[in-house]
């Protein structure tokens, strides 16, 4: 237990200091360029913001063999959200990496993360600071749903070019008269990204209620 303690709060440190350097990189980028750093942030961040996400699959992991109490499902579709719209939907168009909406996506993303993984950082260690408890588990509830909304209009943004490109299209030959039309799956997954959204928030609103309950506000002043 104790070394699976630290082996977790060595994970939540990685994360913390991948997410700080690009959302700090990104705050000063702008300061110094203006909304000429914007059209760039793929360019600027992209690999450490991938390497990121990679990481995370881990967390799955972790709830798979319990040393994380999280529930699957949620985490489950948060990260490969991510990871499709990151690695599917925006690193396989370039046109789509220049795009405002990439800025966004990874801004929400990066400032939702620096917070998580502060808190699960200080709660490995048994800190528990009700500012920090209250933000953690309070900031997720509008801004998830933001990054949702940006997750898609990202995918809808890339659509044209998965048209023209045909990118990820198969057309399998003779004797099969089988063909997948990636625009028809990404317009299909959008479904899918909002029916899990609802799903989420209501997940959210339950840690929320779990950890900010008056009685569990009492234990932890206490």
């Amino acid at each position: 237990s104790f070394t699976m303690n630290i082996y977790l709060f060595v994970y939540d440190l990685m994360q913390f200091c991948g997410h700080s350097w690009i959302f700090t990189n990104m705050i000063i980028r702008y300061m110094t360029f203006g909304k000429d750093s914007l059209a760039d942030t793929f360019y600027s961040i992209g690999l450490v913001m991938r390497l990121c996400q990679l990481l995370s699959v881990l967390e799955i992991l972790h709830i798979l063999i319990g040393i994380d109490k999280s529930r699957l499902l949620p985490r489950f579709l948060q990260i490969t959200e991510r990871i499709i719209v990151l690695f599917v939907v925006i690193n396989s168009q370039e046109e789509v990496q220049g795009k405002y909406v990439v800025c966004v996506l990874f801004f929400l993303w990066n400032l939702l993360d620096v917070v998580r993984y502060t808190y699960n950082m200080l709660a490995r260690m048994g800190i528990y600071y009700l500012p920090l408890t209250w933000l953690n588990f309070s900031l997720c509830i509008p801004l998830y749903p933001l990054s949702v909304l940006a997750k898609g209009f990202a995918i809808c943004v890339s659509l044209p070019y998965f048209e023209s490109f045909g990118t990820y299209s198969i057309k399998l030959p003779f004797p099969f008269t089988f063909s997948i039309y990636f625009p028809y799956v990404l317009k299909m997954y959008l479904l899918v990204l909002f029916t899990g959204m609802c799903f989420i928030i209501q997940n959210l609103f339950h840690e929320r209620m779990a950890h900010l309950g008056t009685g569990n506000i009492k234990n932890k002043r206490s």
